[in-house]
């Protein structure tokens, strides 16, 4: 991404947020066969409880051979919130629209999990999604033929040794042109909005 200081995402902290938020992942490998990308879930790894970054997921084969997952560092790209913003909401003269957005580049080598692993990874992996919903479904319904249909899936996990994140919420622009920017947005995109409001809280007098 284009080095842009004050955009930066530095803490570790942030970017765990951003992928909590936002778990729907492009995977991306530099292969003896060229580039290839995937698109995955990623949830991180709870037990870790310091700053390092442990993501977890699958992969449905055989996309594992064709990432030739584990043999070299991968990068997975999270997206969070994001938007165009219209040079109509800035000051009179100021007219060079944007696109404001949240993104991390997380790179490292993966380790590929045994089955039994990734059948427990795939049964936590469910759970964390069904829990939101009023009914939902569990692997343990039919673990026999879960594990079954586990055996046509790779899981994962990384360690992720660097990282690089960007959170451009118009931090550039002035207090009000913030604010109006926030407005605007706040209007179709909220999740947007809101990461604009916790970003320029000092801007904005929400401190």
């Amino acid at each position: 991404m284009r080095h842009t200081p004050h955009y930066l995402m530095t803490d570790p902290a942030e970017v765990k947020d951003l992928i909590r938020n936002n778990p729907w992942a492009t995977i991306v490998s530099n292969t003896s066969g060229g580039l290839v990308a995937s698109h995955y879930p990623v949830v991180l790894d709870e037990s870790v409880t310091d700053d390092d970054i442990v993501i977890l997921s699958h992969f449905g084969r055989p996309d594992d051979v064709l990432h030739e997952l584990g043999q070299h560092e991968i990068l997975v790209i999270v997206q969070g919130p994001h938007d165009y913003v219209s040079s109509s909401w800035y000051a009179p003269g100021d007219i060079i629209p944007t696109w404001n957005h949240l993104t991390a580049h997380l790179y490292g080598v993966p380790e590929i999990l045994s089955d039994e692993a990734t059948y427990a990874m795939l049964d936590d992996l469910t759970d964390h999604f069904e829990q939101h919903y009023p009914h939902g479904r569990s692997l343990s319904e039919d673990e026999p033929g879960m594990r079954r249909a586990a055996k046509g899936t790779v899981g994962l996990r990384m360690r992720v040794t660097r990282f690089d994140a960007r959170a451009k919420l118009s931090q550039n622009k002035a207090p009000e042109v913030i604010a109006n920017v926030t407005e605007h947005l706040g209007e179709h995109n909220e999740r947007l909005a809101e990461e604009m409001r916790k970003h320029n809280a000092d801007k904005l007098g929400r401190n």
